[in-house]
């Protein structure tokens, strides 16, 4: 049976669409949003109704009639924790997503718009593996303190389908097998995948290696320090760690091939930052590997930065000891949404409840 899913992804300064039949993408469409155009937006709820003019106008671009949808689905923000899997949009959900219950981010959008566009259809709408999807076991919430909690938010969505696609391909029961993943992009997620569940990950915006954008884990005593200094302000800390550390703290840029073409020319700081930064990753995949006691079937390696082969290749170097090690080079997330409603609707798996 063939059915059509609208998948809706919301960025911080873009608006992804695309239209599947079943696995088969049949538009998409990356609607960009300027700076200048969202300062007219006080707050991020405020940009709602652009968002959702930018989808309705992909569909009319593209000669598709609402009535023609079996499903909507929009990415899931930072929800209340929530196991994996796939969700129907409901009023509750929404509502948490508007109250920014985690924290605010433009993929909080995500759920509503879906919703919305498919109640005008009549149809459901449904959210996959939202940022906030939190597998913990119990030894991995422990941080050292009891005021404060380790947080399960992470790149679920592109962790659960690069294990799934790693799967596949290696001929194995997903459900049945552990692998350690890794996705690289501005942010860096690291995990343990025991039989399709993160059962442990660094918390990307404040553990971890360093990225192109952030600090990763800082010396505690030096970082106290620094913060009351009196030369920052709260919000100038959050930026700190948060937007101007790793790569652009050391090199004044966030791009990787900006990097690599450096190193080629003779920057030996370029190289020895770049390195540092694939240093932190295999050590961050070897701590995770200790998590399910060396039961690791394969390493995957994806996010946009796995398209560095200058980058993967060093990671390798130290952690291929460990099991093989598989690059999945870029963001599935859009496959991974409509693949997630897909199953539901072909009754292989059901949709849950949030």
């Amino acid at each position: 049976m063939s059915f059509k899913i609208l998948v809706i992804n919301p960025g911080s300064t873009s608006t992804k669409v695309a239209l599947f039949e079943n696995v088969t993408l049949l538009s998409e469409e990356k609607i960009n949003h300027s700076a200048e155009e969202l300062k007219q937006y006080p707050n991020l709820w405020d940009q709602f109704d652009l968002r959702k003019n930018g989808i309705v106008t992909f569909l009319q671009k593209n000669n598709i009639r609402t009535d023609q949808l079996s499903a909507v689905v929009g990415r899931g923000g930072l929800l209340k924790s929530i196991p994996g899997g796939t969700y129907l949009v409901n009023e509750a959900m929404v509502a948490d997503a508007r109250k920014g219950v985690q924290g605010e981010h433009a993929s909080n959008l995500g759920c509503a718009l879906a919703w919305t566009i498919a109640r005008e259809a009549g149809i459901s709408a449904y959210t996959v593996d939202p940022v906030s999807v939190d597998e913990f076991e119990p030894l991995a919430r422990y941080s050292g303190h009891p005021l404060i909690q380790r947080r399960a938010l992470a790149h679920a969505l592109n962790i659960h389908a690069v294990g799934r696609m790693a799967a596949k391909q290696m001929g194995v029961d997903y459900l049945l097998t552990n692998f350690i993943i890794a996705h690289l992009g501005g942010g860096i997620s690291i995990c343990p995948l025991k039989q399709g569940r993160i059962i442990d990950v660094n918390d990307a915006s404040s553990s971890g290696p360093f990225s192109p954008e952030r600090t990763g884990e800082l010396p505690l005593q030096p970082f106290i320090k620094l913060c009351f200094s009196g030369k920052y302000t709260e919000g100038k800390m959050r930026k700190l760690v948060m937007g101007k550390g790793g790569l652009i703290a050391y090199l004044n840029t966030n791009n990787a091939e900006e990097v690599e073409r450096r190193i080629l020319e003779g920057d030996n700081t370029a190289r020895e930052v770049y390195e540092a930064m694939a240093y932190q990753i295999a050590k961050e995949i070897g701590a995770m590997a200790t998590v399910i006691k060396g039961d690791v079937r394969a390493i995957i390696i994806s996010g946009g930065l796995a398209r560095s082969i200058m980058l993967t290749d060093w990671i390798k170097e130290r952690v291929q000891f460990i099991a093989e090690v598989i690059v999945l080079p870029g963001e599935f997330e859009m496959e991974a949404l409509a693949n997630g409603v897909l199953r539901v609707l072909q009754g292989k798996e059901e949709a849950k409840i949030y």
